[in-house]
């Protein structure tokens, strides 16, 4: 058996600090169901810590009087750290939520950086003051923080969601109290510590992880002022109710059941090459997975029998084996709950065409079979519920025109794409899709551009210049004209 690795404080106010309570968060490690890591279990009391902590270095500290370019500076640092060891924070997270450690040296990790580069470069150009000629004078329009930053942040990708909310509310001039996922507080911790060793100010960033109920108390605590989650929807009607009581300004990332449209003009090997991987990334437990493959009547059988087929060739096994493309779910209940759902795609009448239960040989880890459906239709639950696992359905459509309908027809809208021989006529039907972003003949997050839901998929944008703006607040200083 490894090491376990074991904390026993939290950083709050610039220093790591014994917790109020007595309670840990054990991190089992979903490959081999063996003990991983061991964290306090934040309680209300070190939440309230964390928040006057945050609280005292934005009202006092020197944080908010920093230049951007200043700001930018220390995230560099922090980009810096990232990459130096992208292979021991990737093993990390493998070891906490089981990612393929080969996808998430690029997915968890590199991208984590992307976002810290992104926010250092708008740190310098971005205009944070506007000089305009009023009718009575001048006015200074002015982009100003908000103070004090609640971020919630999923177990899925857990550093790359910590920066894509830390990277701009930093930059900003906001101070953070940020809470990771009971799943992975190991990867917290260890971004905590980068952050310490970049020379972040004290209490400019807090990390206290804890359960549902310490975070709904950060929710709602009077000293917060600006509120940014990531997680399921459920948990984000939930946390859009409070703050709408509260008048707090929030940010909203939520769950996705995204549709790739497959056109007849295709080179379909090229396509799945490109899709399957998109579908089942980080084992299919990503917002934005390709799950809802769309295919015309006239080509669905061969779609069917491609996708089956590169599904069924994928590596199923440990984490932190780099020829693992498929690992384990992050926990034995996530897996439970996804085993209902292969079982839920059977009784509506969907037929299996690879995989469909738990991977032979495999008796430790919270595996499942990486599983395509076919013979469905959209209004089924597995066309319609997000399922977090490895499990693709593909879905017959009789012309664009029902196509269209098809992918629409979901109360998501976080993403989706277009494939198609003819690029421009893809492009056009993507512009129709209702999703906050769609790609054509590819997959992406570009981390310039704003990214964010439709419907149930959330409220708000992360990502670009749009991401740092849902950090800001905006000031009018009007003057009197001077002569």
């Amino acid at each position: 058996m490894a090491d376990v690795i074991a904390h026993d404080s939290f950083l709050i106010g610039g220093d790591w600090v014994a917790p109020r309570g007595t309670g840990t968060i054990e991190v089992i490690n979903p490959s081999t169901e063996e003990p991983f890591g061991r964290v306090p279990e934040g309680t209300t009391d070190d939440m309230d810590a964390a928040v006057a902590a945050a609280r005292q270095a934005f009202d006092h500290g020197p944080w908010a009087q920093m230049s951007p370019k200043e700001r930018g500076a220390v995230l560099a640092a922090v980009s810096g750290a990232l990459t130096a060891d992208m292979q021991g924070l990737a093993e990390l997270i493998s070891g906490e939520m089981g990612c393929p450690v080969s996808w998430g040296v690029m997915g968890q990790v590199f991208a984590a950086t992307m976002i810290a580069d992104q926010y250092v470069g708008l740190a310098d150009t971005y205009e944070f003051t506007d000089t305009r000629a009023g009718m009575m004078g001048p006015s200074e329009v002015r982009k100003v923080p908000y103070g004090v930053v609640a971020a919630i942040v999923p177990w899925n990708v857990p550093v790359f969601e910590a920066m894509i909310k830390l990277a701009p509310a930093l930059v900003a001039g906001n101070t953070v109290v940020l809470k990771p996922a009971p799943e992975t507080p190991l990867s917290a911790q260890a971004l905590g510590q980068i952050f310490q060793d970049a020379g972040l100010p004290p209490g400019v960033v807090n990390i206290v992880p804890a359960g549902r109920e310490v975070g709904e108390h950060l929710v709602t605590h009077p000293g917060v002022d600006k509120v940014s989650f990531t997680g399921s929807t459920a948990a984000g009607r939930q946390i859009a109710s409070v703050c709408g009581q509260l008048l707090r300004p929030l940010t909203l990332e939520l769950g996705g059941k995204s549709a790739a449209i497959i056109l007849d003009d295709v080179d379909l090997a090229d396509v799945v090459a490109k899709l399957v991987p998109v579908g089942v990334m980080n084992n299919g437990q990503a917002c934005v997975a390709q799950t809802r493959i769309l295919a015309s009547r006239d080509r669905y059988a061969e779609v069917v029998d491609a996708v089956s087929e590169a599904v069924g060739a994928l590596t199923v096994g440990d984490a932190l084996d780099p020829a693992t493309e498929i690992g384990p779910l992050v926990a034995e209940r996530q897996r439970e709950r996804v085993l209902g759902y292969l079982d839920i795609g059977r009784a509506e009448g969907a037929r299996v065409t690879v995989g469909g239960g738990r991977p032979a040989g495999l008796d430790k880890g919270w595996f499942v079979e990486p599983t395509v459906f076919a013979d469905a239709i959209n209004d089924m639950r597995i066309a319609q519920e997000e399922i977090f696992g490895p499990v693709l359905t593909v879905i017959p459509y009789d012309d664009v025109e029902d196509a269209v309908r098809i992918a629409n027809d979901s109360p998501y809208g976080l993403s989706g794409s277009v494939w198609g021989g003819d690029h421009e006529a893809a492009a056009s039907i993507a512009r129709r899709i209702q999703s906050g972003t769609v790609n054509v003949n590819t997959f992406t997050m570009d981390m310039c551009s704003p990214f964010g839901g439709f419907k149930a998929s959330g409220m708000g944008r992360e990502l670009g210049p749009e991401g740092l703006e849902a950090f800001l607040q905006t000031q009018t200083v009007a003057h009197a004209a001077q002569g």
